[in-house]
């Protein structure tokens, strides 16, 4: 399935955490959706996702 969605524990950095979850909150989406999108921005950037593979993040995730 394309749009299926998996779950996966993230350790991470405290201040990096606190930080996303400003930037996810100027942006008006969730955490898990703001780091999806950083994810997908930065795996794009780097030509290891290809255009159309995964959709865009929702707000409501």
């Amino acid at each position: 399935m394309a749009d299926e969605k998996k779950a996966y524990p993230l350790r991470i950095n405290a201040t990096v955490l606190e930080a996303m979850q400003r930037w996810s909150e100027d942006e008006l989406r969730s955490l898990n959706a703001q780091i999806e999108y950083v994810l997908r921005d930065a795996l794009r950037k780097a030509g290891r996702l290809k255009q159309g593979k995964a959709g865009p993040v929702g707000d409501d995730d």
